[in-house]
């Protein structure tokens, strides 16, 4: 009798014993099971090439997290249709924690209203883990063309209509491009880029007149030399870009878009590792190091709890849709 029970403790801790061990095995690399660091590799996947804007943002917060963990986190970039390419990766990844989407308003507020299907949706396939950044768009002219100032780019254009080029390298960047149109009530032929940057030759060829882009971009394309700006898509002025006017101060008021970058696990993601993600982010991205880092590129921190990027990334789509139905914008 006593035999009996011993055995059938012992089977009983054998099982529990293994059970426990499998789990620790099969949970080992959750980043948090939230009491400490992550025990492997983090992957951060940019849906922008090497060199865009989010993209050296985003290599900036690698290097802090990689430091802070211990561990190495890789940027991936997966460039290429719009962001869809990154996004779905991401939704299909494991939802340890050990992949984030690292991306910027094209994935998660413009394409939902420029396609009529998407492989994913911003809202019920991904856990919002922080918003990182919000910045304005900026209004780049070539220097061939002799124009100083937004108003005499506009007057240029209906002299001329339908004869000068504008260039975009992300969605954001034809939204704003369109919305500029449709406030100027000007006729401009769209020419679409990989990236923003790869614009930027022909716009200083002249090629293309003017592009609107993310002010992170135009920031590195005005060093270049090979462009003026004319103003920023927001009612105050952006330190980044000083002297350059505000969308009140060039005398279009109503010229107001933003772009933002923000991070998203894959849907499932147990909250405490968002909560863990979400804190540790914040303290990479607000350290005195970053911050050095990123001075005049991303506009500054800007970062939210979970549930306050999720119900900024439902306004942002809202705001997009009304964009795009008024300018009768449509990805096929």
């Amino acid at each position: 009798m006593t035999n009996a029970i011993g055995r059938r403790r012992t089977l009983a801790g054998l099982r529990a014993g293994l059970g426990a061990g499998l789990g620790a095995a099969l949970g080992a690399p959750a980043i948090a099971r939230a009491d400490g660091l992550p025990s492997s590799r983090v992957t951060l996947v940019v849906p922008f090439p090497p060199g865009a804007s989010t993209d050296v943002t985003m290599r900036v917060m690698a290097d802090r997290l990689s430091q802070m963990w211990g561990q190495p986190v890789l940027v991936d970039n997966k460039g290429g249709g719009n962001g869809i390419i990154a996004a779905e990766a991401v939704k299909n990844a494991k939802p340890d924690g050990y992949t984030l989407l690292a991306t910027s308003s094209m994935t998660h507020a413009g394409n939902p209203v420029l396609y009529d299907k998407l492989p994913y949706d911003p809202i019920a396939d991904f856990e919002p883990v922080t918003r990182m950044s919000v910045v304005p768009m900026c209004v780049l002219v070539t220097k061939k063309l002799g124009v100083k100032t937004l108003a005499e780019l506009t007057a240029r254009l209906k002299a001329e209509p339908g004869k000068h080029n504008y260039g975009a390298g992300a969605i954001s960047a034809r939204v704003a491009g369109e919305l500029y149109k449709m406030l100027a009530g000007v006729d401009a032929v769209y020419v679409g880029y990989k990236n923003n940057q790869l614009a930027a030759p022909d716009l200083n060829n002249g090629i293309i007149s003017f592009m609107i882009c993310d002010a992170g971009s135009a920031k590195m394309i005005l060093t270049s030399g090979w462009a003026d700006a004319l103003a920023v898509t927001q009612t105050e002025p952006f330190p980044a870009l000083p002297g350059v006017p505000n969308a009140v101060q060039a005398g279009m008021p109503a010229l107001l878009f933003t772009t933002w970058s923000a991070f998203y696990a894959p849907k499932g993601t147990p909250r405490e590792i968002v909560l863990k993600l979400n804190k540790d982010i914040i303290a990479a991205g607000t350290s005195p190091e970053t911050l050095a880092k990123l001075e005049g590129m991303a506009g500054g921190p800007s970062f939210t709890t979970p549930e306050g990027l999720m119900d900024f990334t439902k306004s942002e789509i809202e705001a997009w849709r009304k964009v795009v139905r008024a300018a009768n914008i449509r990805i096929e």
